[in-house]
Formats: structure tokens, C-alpha cells, sequence
């Protein structure tokens, strides 16, 4: 279960859909590759992405299914979801707005289950009984773990300065509060883990691991940073109420002094997966 002081809401990503797009950095290829030479994927099956988003994941594997399903309990990022479904001409993905505690919710069976970066929003327990049963015979479940608001920190050189992160967070504390936000409430401790007895307790073996070391180095635009801030939960537009101009234009001024041409550099964090098999 989530932090027991917190309670989901829906509005724990209001505002965010359309920063998503601009603001994380996508996931590699990489991982579609290493995921489809792990479980044998050859076009067949069908794919159920769990806390979707606007599909960063879902339209990434898609195409090694014959259809995808992506279901989030977030509105407007089903509506991102399905804007860059059509900008790439991808007709096999069907959008669901429902929570994860309300699968199956007549779905039917599926090859493969993802999740990435969601999970850990859930009534985990229930979530991955329920979601055990929906796979077919020999079908497998695929956590995505990966941060991909932000790169890796460090002090080697690189051609633009990295985003100024610790004074980002400072501003956003000058406004929210030190303690992290969620929706209408706060999560104190963070996130919670656990993961692995929670599978291994709804049926699940131990899992392979797979790691796309990426470590190549991205440019990032001002306002790439913004919506990368706007982007999480914890800093959702939606949380500054009345302030949020004022909040938009210390970040766009504290980022602008700290850009050299509007630039900055950030070397990309390592993506990794644990496939669990029933």
C-alpha cells in the first residue's frame, strides 16, 4: 500500500499531461529491444500498459504486439496518450480512463503487463493479484524502473551546465512547502518499496533484470526543464493554486541565469526492468 497518511486522488497529476511530452526524457529503443529478446516477442499477444500516462511506454512496445491497451485514472493524460498515437500513425492501442484497482474491468487476457513509474501509486497487493490473473499462460509482467525528469548528477564535464535541480527543488519548497505533496495530500516519506514480497506474495517467481545503460549525454532546452518540473507530482501545476504564475516566472528566471544560450546538458540515467514470470 501507498503511505497510510495519503490517500489517491485525482488530482494527483492535474496540469501534468501536456508538460509530459516535453519535459521526460523518452525511453530508449534500447528497452524495447532488450524486452522483446527476453520474452520472445514476435508481433503476437496482446500488451496492457498499467498507469499509462500519455503512453511513453505503451507506444514504445506497442508495435510488438498485435494490439496494446493503456488504461491511466488520469483524463487529460489519455487524451495526451491518444494525440501522439495518432502523430505517429499507430491505430493497435485502445485508451482506458480507470483505476488499477478496477481491473480487470473486462479487459481479457494479455501476453504482457507493464508498469513504469505507477506502481508505487496503487493498492499494490490487490493490484498485482488481480493483474496475475490476467495473464495468459507463460505471460509476464514488466516493471520499468527509471527517472526520466532528471539525468544523472555528477561533476564531469559537459557542454552546457546541468539544470540547477537542488535550487529548483529549494523554490518549489518555497512555495509547497518541505514536505512532499501528492494530490490534495502529502507524502512524507516518499514513496513506499517492498515490491519484490508483494509479487513474490500474489504468485510471482523472482524476477530477471535487465539494465539499458544509456549514459549518453542530451541537450535540454529552458522550457524542456519547466515542464519537466511541471511534470511531477510533487510539483503539478495544480498545487500552486493562485501562485502558479509567480512560481513560473522565478523558475523561468532562476533557469534562464543559470542556461549558457538557453542550454543546458544533462547525461541520461540508466533504465531498468524486472520481468516477473508467474
Amino acid at each position: 500500500m501507498t503511505d497510510a497518511a495519503w490517500q489517491w486522488d485525482e488530482t494527483l497529476y492535474a496540469g501534468s499531461a501536456s508538460h509530459y511530452s516535453v519535459g521526460r526524457m523518452p525511453y530508449p529503443p534500447g528497452l524495447a529491444d532488450a524486452v522483446a529478446t527476453a520474452l520472445g516477442l514476435d508481433g503476437t499477444g496482446r500488451l496492457l500498459d498499467v498507469g499509462c500516462g500519455p503512453g511513453s511506454l505503451t507506444l514504445l512496445l506497442a508495435p510488438l504486439f498485435e494490439a496494446a491497451v493503456g488504461v491511466d485514472a488520469d483524463r487529460d493524460m489519455l487524451v495526451e496518450a491518444g494525440r501522439r498515437a495518432r502523430e505517429v500513425g499507430l491505430t493497435s492501442v485502445e485508451w482506458r480512463h480507470l483505476r488499477a484497482e478496477e481491473l480487470p474491468a473486462d479487459l481479457g487476457t494479455f501476453r504482457v503487463v507493464t508498469f513504469a513509474q505507477s506502481f508505487h501509486w496503487m493498492d499494490r497487493p490487490l493490484v498485482a493479484g488481480r493483474v496475475r490473473g490476467m495473464l495468459v499462460p507463460g505471460g509476464a509482467w514488466v516493471h520499468v524502473h527509471a527517472n526520466t525528469h532528471q539525468g544523472v548528477t555528477g561533476d564531469d564535464p559537459l557542454p552546457y551546465p546541468r539544470p540547477p535541480w537542488r535550487q529548483i527543488d529549494d523554490l518549489a519548497a518555497s512555495y509547497l512547502g518541505p514536505v512532499r505533496r501528492a494530490g490534495q495530500g502529502w507524502l512524507p516519506a516518499g514513496t513506499p518499496g517492498g515490491e519484490d514480497e508483494i509479487m513474490r506474495q500474489a504468485g510471482f517467481a523472482d524476477p530477471t533484470q535487465l539494465t539499458i545503460d544509456q549514459g549518453m549525454v542530451v541537450e535540454r532546452r529552458v522550457e524542456e526543464v519547466m515542464s519537466a518540473v511541471f511534470s511531477l507530482s510533487s510539483s503539478a501545476p495544480h498545487l500552486f493554486g493562485g501562485r502558479l504564475p509567480a512560481f513560473e516566472s522565478d523558475l523561468r528566471q532562476l533557469l534562464e541565469t543559470a542556461a549558457r544560450d538557453g542550454l543546458f546538458a544533462e547525461r541520461r540515467r540508466e533504465v531498468a526492468a524486472s520481468i516477473w514470470r508467474t
